[in-house]
């Protein structure tokens, strides 16, 4: 079968049209997603935390967690990292044996968790919606009733945020739902509560947002007042400024979070990855719209390899 050098320009031509269609993450981008109105999050503030894990027994006794034993004596609850028993940690960084809290050759402390996105990629990626996004708070929840146990989540999440009971009989998927059961009877997750320095504060993410910025704007080493607990409360704390990262942790990445992080040390030290401005979901949503919006993009390729072919068998004649 011969194809004539024109003929494979077309065809070329055609295909490459799609490719760069399908290639632009501008094509068929969904628009960035914004909070809902009222939905609610966390700051937390490296600065201000002092390692105490009070943060950790109350998220375990509000959302009744077994503890985790870790060590070799099973005396307390000592968790590493998150787990199907652990929802909340507090992780610690450390440079060698120089003192210095929130410095990069001293040490700083990190609170992980559930993120909260704003485009959730977990919600995304499961088939049978037994992740959620509410619409009203922007917690991102989980429903057990309606998990097959397919564990496209932990796959799905760039955080590495959702664990599964792998030594349960009926095992469900494992992560922070911001104390939604506390939220729907006016209040606030048990972490925030419980933190003694104010480091986890509760409140809407437009007004945390706020905060975070009033903090990086602060002079270093000068004394303000920090609210504990929840923005709005009447409690409030004077603190020392600390030399911050000038950046806000979780107001971008992948869309941006609920769970936004303020830090003296940088965040991949910390453990914290490295992610894009877009979301994940948008970036899979424009090229699955390139290359199928309509199906019309398949068929033009397909029309055009039918051209090459009859074009071929035509010239053997």
């Amino acid at each position: 079968m011969k194809i004539e050098r024109r003929d494979f320009l077309k065809g070329v031509l055609g295909g490459g049209l799609l490719l760069a269609a399908a290639a632009d993450p501008a094509a068929g981008r969904s628009p960035g997603k914004e909070p809902p109105p009222n939905a609610v999050g966390i700051l937390y503030d490296a600065t201000l935390c002092i390692g105490c894990q009070v943060c950790v027994g109350a998220c375990k006794q509000a959302n009744d967690m077994p503890a985790e034993h870790t060590g070799p004596e099973p005396l307390w609850d000592n968790p590493r990292d998150l787990s199907a028993k652990t929802l909340n940690i507090v992780k610690k960084y450390g440079s060698g044996d120089y003192p210095v809290k929130d410095t990069v050759a001293g040490y700083s402390f990190v609170k992980r968790h559930c993120m909260h996105c704003l485009d959730p990629a977990c919600v995304s990626a499961c088939p049978v919606s037994a992740l959620l996004k509410n619409p009203d708070t922007g917690v991102v929840t989980y429903d057990k009733k309606a998990c097959i146990g397919c564990r496209y989540c932990q796959i799905a999440c760039p955080f590495n945020i959702p664990k599964f009971e792998w030594h349960s009989a009926t095992p469900r998927i494992v992560k922070c739902q911001l104390c939604s059961h506390l939220l729907a009877k006016g209040g606030i997750s048990a972490c925030c509560a419980a933190c003694p320095t104010g480091a986890s504060l509760f409140g809407k993410v437009e007004e945390l947002r706020q905060e975070a910025k009033r903090r990086l704007a602060m002079t270093p080493g000068e004394v303000y007042d920090f609210p504990v607990a929840a923005l709005g409360s009447r409690e409030s704390q004077q603190h020392r400024a600390g030399r911050y990262i000038r950046q806000v942790y979780g107001e971008s990445e992948v869309g941006g979070t609920q769970y936004l992080l303020l830090a003296g040390v940088p965040f991949d030290k910390l453990g914290l990855p490295a992610l894009p401005d877009e979301s994940f979901v948008a970036l899979a949503d424009g090229i699955q719209y390139a290359i199928y919006k309509g199906m019309v993009y398949p068929l033009v390729v397909l029309g055009g390899l039918i051209y090459m072919i009859r074009k071929g068998e035509g010239g053997k004649h």
